[in-house]
């Protein structure tokens, strides 16, 4: 399409991007990994100006993130190119092509399963733990109530949760409807019928219980594996269709709460809630003061910093900032990348040119060895 003005079409970079604000006195300093979703399969590794310091080239783009191994390799989750329809968002949101990469490119260690969404945790043991899904059984999707279907006969998936081991063996799985009482868990009525409950995103605790969002239905909670049972729930009085919950050494639950349906609230506004799960308490959050000034629909993560600060992404505008406990901003930036999905699937669920980002994270120097400073 020819324009007909100078003036720059994309909003998000008009207002600015790159570097935007720096306290380096208060900020925790570091690296941070960015996997854009529309970047092509380019991996940026940026210092505390923004320059970019160090950049992988995947051959498939991002379907979710990357992170940075204990070995100081790179974690990454690319959009699988096989995987099967399964609804109209699975072109945005599906991963399953995993692979470890070293510093100079060269993978060491490679998994897929065409089956995978959302999230996934790169374990200490080496494992990889990742949310799937597969149909419910025949009836079963009688049992969920609440959500908006499309049609009559439109198929439920539900949420299979994953534990490969580095040879690529199947060593826990975790199925929803086995586990998780639908009569607890309705989706709510902003949400399409097609999945239940949407695990999208995991961890696991000190006690080595698996933590679960659980994004259509809000809540997250947190299951035994040995049993299976489900051991917490933090109801959708809590949190409102959040993502990403992280077990602190401390105990709580770090989650980033997105907020699409807040309960009492006349506008729509995210924040980040550190939780503490003996009394399903919020212990300290995060919203910007104009509250509606800080919000993403979809995505988003949080990480608690070594010097107490935290890191979060505002997912949707590609937005990344860091506060102090007193929730003061010392640090913020904009992804310059800016680009359309690549497949129409995924456009027409995520349109127009999105510099958008799943999850970022955070590094010291310690943890890249590699890394030529």
């Amino acid at each position: 399409m020819t324009s007909s003005t100078t003036v720059d079409q994309i909003t998000q970079r008009r207002r600015g991007v790159g570097l935007i604000a720096h306290d380096p006195a208060l900020s925790a300093g570091g690296y941070t990994l960015i996997a854009p979703q529309t970047a092509d399969g380019n991996v940026y590794l940026i210092d505390m100006q923004g320059t970019v310091v160090h950049q992988w080239k995947m051959p498939l783009r991002a379907g979710r993130h990357a992170v940075i191994l204990p070995n100081g390799n790179m974690g990454y989750n690319g959009s699988h190119p096989d995987s099967p329809e399964r609804y109209a968002p699975w072109s945005m949101w599906h991963g399953g092509d995993f692979s470890e990469v070293t510093p100079q490119g060269e993978v060491v260690w490679h998994f897929e399963d065409p089956g995978h969404h959302h999230d996934a945790r790169w374990l200490d043991n080496g494992n990889l733990l990742y949310a799937a899904c597969e149909l419910v059984p025949a009836g079963f999707a009688d049992r969920v109530k609440g959500g908006t279907a499309h049609h009559p006969d439109e198929p439920m998936w539900g949420d299979v949760i994953r534990e490969v081991n580095r040879a690529g063996e199947q060593v826990w799985e975790w199925k929803a409807w086995e586990h998780l009482d639908p009569s607890k868990h309705p989706i709510h009525p902003g949400f399409g019928r097609y999945h239940w409950p949407l695990v999208n995103g995991l961890d696991v605790d000190g006690e080595g219980r698996v933590l679960m969002s659980l994004r259509t239905t809000a809540g997250i909670v947190a299951v035994d594996k040995a049993s299976g049972e489900v051991k917490l729930h933090i109801p959708p009085s809590v949190v409102s269709h959040q993502h990403a919950p992280v077990a602190l050494p401390n105990g709580n639950i770090l989650a980033f709460d997105n907020g699409n349906f807040r309960s009492g609230a006349h506008v729509p506004f995210s924040r980040v809630v550190e939780i503490d799960p003996a009394t399903q308490a919020v212990v300290w959050s995060y919203a910007d003061e104009m509250v509606n000034a800080f919000f993403t629909a979809f995505m988003g993560n949080a990480q608690r910093l070594h010097n107490g600060n935290t890191h979060i992404t505002e997912s949707a505008t590609g937005r990344l900032f860091e506060v102090t406990p007193a929730g003061e901003v010392v640090w913020e930036y904009i992804l310059p990348w800016f680009a359309e999905y690549p497949d129409e699937a995924a456009r027409k669920t995520g349109p127009g040119r999105l510099n958008s980002v799943f999850q970022t994270h955070r590094y010291q120097a310690s943890q890249l060895p590699w890394l030529q400073r």
